[in-house]
């Protein structure tokens, strides 16, 4: 690995010094060093390069931030199998594993090959309005159809493979990837999922029929939901950060991504430990 893209938390004091420090360290290890402009002129260097072209440059991207910061860059890098390592600059998260302490050492390990890369599914989601898509996004976690402001329950119908699953009245609908299993699902009330399992979970949020419970569906589904409530306000959100407004009628189709995310995960801890650490699980055999 010759050419490193490093992806920061913008505006946040850490980042730039983690960003820093990684860049003179890389460098005096003959690595050539990838920012977008934006991040270079934070740390007094210069680019030439949007955010969206690293991928297609380097060889392994550096993710300094948190969970946010790693749901962003993974967008960038569907039609990349360019590998991934999340450095996690506060409390360890579930997808940025390493802390930044662990940071350089753990790149010496990706540098001699010493390291796990896990394929994760990537979901691939768009908005069709009378025939024509709309908006689309890829996504890591997952997506979210829900109500607005009011406080009226949204109506759907799902269809799954083209079979009518069942109509659905509820605060919203949150189609997950496994990894994103951990996330808003889980809140929701939906299953922990091991990020390795080729499966999709749908779990309604706040369903006017308690019998209307999470469900687990096989990753070569293809899901529709078809939106009938007539009210202008609900929305439909990609891992949290990008959203959509929707309107009656509006169908939003959401499957697995062809590509899959390649994500580096950190040789100190398995995933059950960051399981326990995150969940805060007992931490103890019991006897």
């Amino acid at each position: 690995m010759k050419k490193i893209g490093i992806i920061a938390k913008l505006h946040h004091e850490v980042a730039l010094t983690a960003l820093r420090e990684l860049c003179g360290w890389l460098e005096e290890r003959g690595k050539e060093v990838y920012l977008d402009a934006t991040t270079a002129k934070l740390v007094e260097r210069e680019s030439k390069y949007r955010k969206s072209e690293i991928p297609r440059l380097v060889d392994l991207i550096v993710v300094l931030g948190g969970d946010g910061t790693l749901l962003s860059a993974a967008r960038l890098m569907v039609d990349f199998e360019v590998p991934l390592l999340g450095v996690n600059l506060g409390s360890l998260g579930f997808l940025t594993e390493v802390p930044s302490d662990e940071m350089l050492s753990t790149l010496e390990k990706v540098f001699a090959g010493d390291v796990e890369i896990e394929k994760r599914l990537l979901l691939k989601a768009q908005v069709v309005r009378q025939g024509e898509v709309v908006a689309s996004s890829y996504c890591l976690n997952d997506v979210v159809v829900s109500k607005g402001t009011l406080a009226r329950m949204i109506r759907m119908h799902i269809i799954v493979d083209g079979q009518f699953m069942t109509g659905l009245r509820a605060d919203g609908l949150i189609v997950a990837s496994p990894t994103g299993s951990t996330a808003y699902s889980l809140s929701a009330g939906g299953p922990i999922v091991h990020p390795e399992a080729d499966v999709l979970v749908l779990a309604p949020i706040s369903p006017h029929v308690l019998t209307n419970r999470p469900v687990i569906l096989p990753h070569t589904a293809r899901i529709e939901i078809h939106l009938i409530s007539e009210e202008e306000a609900s929305m439909v959100t990609f891992d949290g950060q990008v959203g959509f407004s929707l309107r009656s009628g509006d169908v939003i189709e959401v499957r697995a991504a062809e590509n899959r995310l390649n994500l580096i995960v950190s040789p100190e801890r398995n995933y059950y430990e960051v399981l326990r650490t995150k969940l805060k699980w007992g931490g103890e055999l019991i006897p």
